[in-house]
């Protein structure tokens, strides 16, 4: 009887053991996203003097705007307009609201989206302004 009380308790204790080796693995987990740059409105102007970037206005309603900007999409529109996006996931993004809030949020989307290479403008167009740059006025 006792053996067989050894033999229980042995094959209990492999069965528990070894449970937390049949816990399935990830395979190949995705890369982390990017940490987005915030930059202040000199380094963000000279940042935009580079000409390869896509700059973004998420700003709602439209309040104006920074010379160069390739497209206004709102922030909480950025998922279903994605095709007003750049394709290439790699191409780098400047965005910029009035204020940073709208901003921030579309950081996240932009790497939700896939999005390797965001830059936000920390302050948004308040902050730009208040460093002597030119804001271009509403469209509307």
């Amino acid at each position: 009887m006792r053996r067989v009380l050894i033999g229980l308790g042995l094959i209990m204790t492999l069965i528990t053991g070894c449970g937390s080796a049949l816990t399935p693995m990830p395979i190949d987990p995705a890369p982390a996203p990017a940490a987005a740059r915030h930059l202040d409105p000199a380094q963000f102007a000279a940042f935009l003097e580079g000409g390869r970037t896509f700059v973004l206005n998420v700003h709602v309603p439209d309040e104006g705007s920074i010379a160069g900007t390739d497209s206004t999409i709102p922030f909480d529109r950025l998922g279903a307009q994605a095709v007003e996006l750049p394709t290439d996931r790699a191409t780098p993004i400047a965005v910029y609201c009035r204020s940073g809030t709208m901003s921030a949020i579309a950081v996240d989307t932009l790497t939700e989206l896939g999005y390797q290479d965001v830059t936000e403008l920390r302050g948004g167009m308040i902050a730009w302004a208040e460093s002597g740059r030119q804001l271009l006025p509403p469209t509307g």
